[in-house]
């Protein structure tokens, strides 16, 4: 199965919009184009997904929702508590397991710092690999069989500014 992890884009800064809380903080325009710009860029790159999994929080549903546009899979785009800031990386991997088992490709929509500590979860079996993921930034893991653990393979993390350039 390839993973594919995407970082929500520029948000406004709390309280810009009239939010209290950071969970309700959405997407800057200067955001909402850059995740425009990274979504035609994966195209480009010809990236291909059975399902969009993202965190339900703002920024991110509307960072997943654009890529769904781009990409047609509105009807395939899922949310997951498990992939908000304080969620349960583990029950999200055994969800994922158990409800996309045949899937050959899923993108998973969140934050920073869970998507990095999950990533370094799937490659080394703990969170200590410091990853530098930026927003908007998109990174693919290969794994044979997924599990909470060192399971998977890094093929590649790319930059906002690379996806933006294809």
């Amino acid at each position: 199965m390839d993973l594919y992890f995407l970082r929500n884009a520029n948000t406004l800064e709390s309280g810009e919009d009239g939010t209290k809380h950071d969970d309700d903080t959405s997407l800057s325009k200067k955001g909402e184009r850059k995740m425009l710009r990274i979504a035609q860029g994966m195209k480009d790159l010809e990236l291909e997904f059975d399902a969009i999994i993202a965190s339900p929080l703002l920024r991110t549903t509307q960072s997943a929702e654009i890529v769904a546009d781009v990409f047609r899979k509105k009807k395939h785009l899922r949310f997951s508590p498990h992939l908000a800031p304080r969620g349960n990386s583990a029950v999200l991997i055994r969800e994922i397991a158990r409800d996309h088992h045949e899937a050959k490709a899923l993108l998973l929509v969140g934050h920073e710092t869970s998507m990095s500590a999950l990533i370094s979860m799937l490659l080394v079996g703990d969170d200590s690999l410091q990853i530098i993921f930026k927003r908007g930034g998109l990174c693919k893991l290969t794994a044979e069989r997924l599990e909470y653990g060192k399971c998977a393979q890094l093929c590649w993390l790319m930059a906002p500014s690379q996806l933006k350039r294809l």
